[in-house]
Formats: C-alpha cells, structure tokens, sequence
C-alpha cells in the first residue's frame, strides 16, 4: 500500500487511537475533530470555529479580485486528446476547483486535499473525498479556497455550513462511498453564493464507461494544481479507474471531469485514491445521487 492510501490509513489510525485514548483534539478554541451523527453521516458545523478557520487561513491567503477563467485547452467537446505522456502536470488554476486548508490544531496546517463546486440549486455546494473530512470523527476546521494559486485566495476563503457523508463511510470506511458534499458560506460576506462567483461543473450520475476524462488537484507540496487527461473506465461496479503517474497526497477529493466538462467521480475509493500510476474514484451511481440529493434538500 503506497502513496494516498498510506496517509488516510495513518491519520484514521492515529484519530481512533486518540479517541480510544480519550485524548481531546479540541485544544484551544479550535477543535478539529468534531463528532457530528454518525447515523446520518452530517455534521453541521459551528458558525464560530468555521469563522476562526476562516480567520487563520486568511493570515497565509492574499485576497485578489478574480480574475477571467483561463481556457480549459484541448478539453472542450470533440477536441480532448489524452496527456502524452500519461503523467500528470502543472495546469492553471480554475475558478470552480480548489484546495482545502486545515489551519490551526491539525496534522495538515497547509492545503491537504482538493475538492471543486458542483451545480445546486442553492449554489452553495462543494464535493470532495469522504477520507478528506472525516477520519474518527468530522473535520471541524476545513476551509475551501476556489481557484487557489501562488498564496492567492481570489475568489475568497469558504467555510463549511454543513457536511455530509454516507453513513457507511463513517462505519467502515467503505472505499465505494469515499465522497462527501460540503454546502458553504463565505465568512464576512453574509447573502453571497459560491457558485455565482466561481461558476460549477454539473454533476452526471450513471455516467456509462469508458469516457474520455481528465482529473484536477492540488498536491500538498505544490502551490498550484495539477492535471492530467486519459480515459476514465470502470473497475468493478463500483469504482472508476484513471490511469496517469505522479498523482501525489493533497489531489485526493479532486474532481474527475468528463469531455462534456461534466463531474463524474473525485480522486479518492479505492487505496484512499490509487497509487503512483493509477487515480479511483466511488463510482457516481445510485449511492451518490442519494447522498447529493440530502445535501441540497438540508
């Protein structure tokens, strides 16, 4: 077991460990861990430790008015081509994906994992990787920083309202349900709606494979994302498979985008989310359009 899947598997562990230990993981005002239900799979976050997680990212972040979203080359419909070689490389940022921070009393006091927004009728909505929000318990410090580049936050710092799992992945960590949906608000700026300023992907369920595809993500050591383009296939009933080297830590929770520009997976299932050649995602069937679906009600 190699690369993203040795992290998920270390920081479950060590999160039980402490749990069982009954060691608190809310030292100071900022917890980090939060229980939330467990039955359901929610947590909805508290409004100050989500403003205090905004507050401390901030401290690192320089705000920038947004900028024109640059072009997605050789990705619109008839003209993809698959990366050559099939290894992934430094893209521009885009305005509807972005890292996530942890800062404060955590392992990950930098950007951790990637996740992007998806089309609701709320417009409030983020998807990312199960394993990237909850590990023992719900990450209660997370901030979402959209087209995140270079230190720049210029579509501002989003907080968590509310997150929402399978309940099976609060269980047992099962891999074909490693999918979480983040609805979130900007601090500071009551009324503003995430999607009207960064624009979404449309989200597809039941997305027939194979598809030509491409990932996005944000490795942890990187200040700006990733990409790589092949066929996305299936590999089992549910998990897909994307095959593309160098695909490091913090790309977890990535979105996988079809030709059509429509979200089909993100980057984590199966292995926490592959290994130095091959990216998983759960599968985008019944399982998720169920979980997708409680999000936007509320």
């Amino acid at each position: 077991m190699t690369g993203r899947a040795v992290r998920v598997c270390v920081l479950a562990g060590l999160c039980c460990a402490l749990v069982a230990a009954g060691v608190a993981f809310g030292l100071g005002r900022m917890g980090t861990v939060a229980g939330g239900d467990a039955r359901t799979g929610r947590y909805v976050q508290d409004t100050a430790l989500a403003d205090e997680a905004a507050a401390a990212a901030l401290e690192k972040l320089t705000e920038g008015a947004p900028q024109a979203a640059p072009p997605v080359r050789g990705f619109t419909e008839g003209a993809w081509k698959a990366s050559e070689p099939l290894e992934a490389v430094d893209v521009p940022a885009e305005p509807a994906v972005g890292a996530l921070f942890s800062p404060g009393l955590d392992w990950d006091d930098d950007h951790h994992c990637s996740g992007s927004v998806v089309h609701s009728a709320g417009g409030d909505l983020v998807v990312t990787a199960a394993h990237c929000v909850y590990a023992g318990g719900f990450r209660s410090n997370l901030a979402f920083v959209p087209g995140y580049e270079e230190g720049r936050a210029p579509y501002g710092v989003w907080v968590p309202t509310r997150i929402d799992v399978d309940p099976r992945w609060v269980r047992d960590s099962d891999p074909d349900v490693d999918v979480a949906f983040i609805r979130v608000r900007r601090a500071g700026h009551p009324g503003q709606r995430l999607e009207d300023v960064t624009g979404a992907h449309q989200i597809r369920f039941g997305q027939q494979l194979p598809v030509p595809a491409r990932l996005v993500g944000y490795p942890n050591d990187s200040e700006k994302p990733l990409g790589c383009s092949n066929t996305a296939v299936a590999d089992g009933p549910a998990q897909l498979r994307f095959d593309c080297a160098d695909v490091p830590d913090g790309t977890s929770g990535g979105p996988v985008l079809s030709s059509a520009n429509s979200l089909i997976g993100v980057i984590g299932g199966r292995d926490g989310g592959g290994d130095e050649t091959t990216s998983y995602s759960s599968y985008f069937g019944d399982d998720v359009r169920a979980l997708y679906e409680r999000a936007v009600r509320g």
